[in-house]
């Protein structure tokens, strides 16, 4: 798939600055220079696909009004639909910067759709959720994914626009490793991180997205999506 626009970072090196920029620098109160420079920097990120148009972006790091994030999502036993759209809707009316889509029940691939295009903020996703929802109906078990099910997982999400995904890279071998020699009094508190622990114990291999991390990187360049690591 060919993606025309160049994403963010690229432009800023050339020069060029999206519109809605100066709109970010005006409600954080600081220059759009100073703005672009942290960016450049990687001091600060403004989470927006390239693939979407965001009606309210925000910018999110040093020097930067804290920013509010709202967690929404179906399950297994409430997968509506309507309700996730009014949570969002109820989320933006009350102040969120940002939506986060934790669905594990219903169509979630729709469910994603229909938050994305009815969110006027950066939406993110926890890919490992979906990746594990496939592999439970392809392989009929989380432990049963392969390599590819945890790539695609990211690309179909970076592809439907999803801004800024949660990435359990820092979960690998050593760490499990050193969970299971010091236990910890409630183990791992991480849904995803979870899934992954019991990936690498099942397979004896180590997590995909710490050993080809690289590659997902090249993912998320593609589609300009902000990288916040799980």
């Amino acid at each position: 798939m060919k993606v025309i626009k160049k994403n963010l970072l690229r432009n800023l090196k050339e020069g060029v600055f999206p519109g809605y920029l100066k709109n970010i620098a005006r409600e954080e109160g600081v220059s759009v220079d100073l703005l672009v420079k942290k960016i450049l920097s990687g001091r600060v990120v403004v989470p927006h696909n390239i693939l979407r148009t965001i009606k309210e972006p925000c910018a999110i790091g040093e020097g930067m009004k804290v920013k509010i994030n709202a967690n929404i999502g179906s399950s297994e036993k409430y997968p509506d639909l309507k309700v996730e759209l009014e949570k969002l809707k109820v989320a933006v009316h009350s102040g969120a910067d940002t939506i986060m889509d934790l669905s594990t029940g219903g169509d979630v691939g729709k469910l994603r759709k229909e938050i994305i295009n009815s969110s006027p903020v950066p939406v993110g996703t926890v890919p490992i959720y979906e990746a594990a929802l496939r592999a439970i109906e392809k392989h009929g078990s989380i432990v049963k994914m392969k390599r590819k099910d945890f790539m695609e997982a990211i690309k179909l999400q970076a592809k439907d626009g999803v801004d800024f995904m949660t990435i359990h890279s820092g979960v690998n071998l050593k760490a499990v490793e050193i969970l299971e020699k010091y236990p910890r009094l409630i183990g791992v508190v991480s849904r995803g991180g979870s899934f992954l622990v019991a990936w690498m114990i099942h397979n004896e291999k180590e997590n995909p997205y710490y050993e080809y991390f690289d590659e997902v990187l090249e993912i998320l360049k593609r589609y300009d999506v902000t990288l916040s690591l799980g």
